[in-house]
């Protein structure tokens, strides 16, 4: 080593760049309040679930229309319930403007939709009848709605 230089060390990689918002949280650490505020958002959600399957089975049946179309429907009708829901009981304790609040949940929402309309439609594609296909495409897609909600939506 030249006189001068500074000595030279071996770095160890950079950690991996990792979100927070889709990061699998901590069950240890989890407090009283974190699981009531899971409980409170699985029955919004499961009532978002009944409002979701109702709407699309009604605008299925009764309207002829698409699986798709009628699965826009079913979104619309169910995006209001659990907003509402959500901003009013399940994070409740959180600040923010419901303007605010809502732009974000709306993001978060029209992003899941796609999820599960991409799943929807494979799994119609699969053979599944639609209606079990959307019930199970919405089951698959709410974990990742619940991590986008609660650290960003209604943050």
């Amino acid at each position: 080593m030249a006189t001068g230089q500074a000595p030279r060390t071996t770095a160890s990689p950079a950690p991996p760049i990792r979100s927070g918002l889709l990061r699998l949280p901590r069950i240890r650490q989890a407090e009283r309040a974190d699981w009531t505020q899971l409980v409170r958002f699985c029955v919004v959600g499961a009532s978002g679930y009944v409002v979701n399957l109702a709407v699309f089975a009604v605008v299925l049946k009764a309207f002829g229309a698409h699986h798709i179309v009628a699965a826009v429907a079913a979104f619309c009708v169910a995006w209001l319930n659990n907003f509402a829901l959500n901003r009013n009981w399940t994070f409740r304790g959180r600040a923010g403007s419901a303007l605010g609040q809502g732009a974000r949940y709306l993001a978060v929402s029209v992003a899941s939709l796609g999820l599960n309309v991409v799943m929807l439609e494979a799994l119609v594609r699969g053979g599944l009848a639609e209606i079990s296909a959307q019930a199970l495409a919405i089951a698959l897609v709410t974990p990742v709605v619940f991590l986008l909600n609660r650290r960003w939506a209604f943050r």
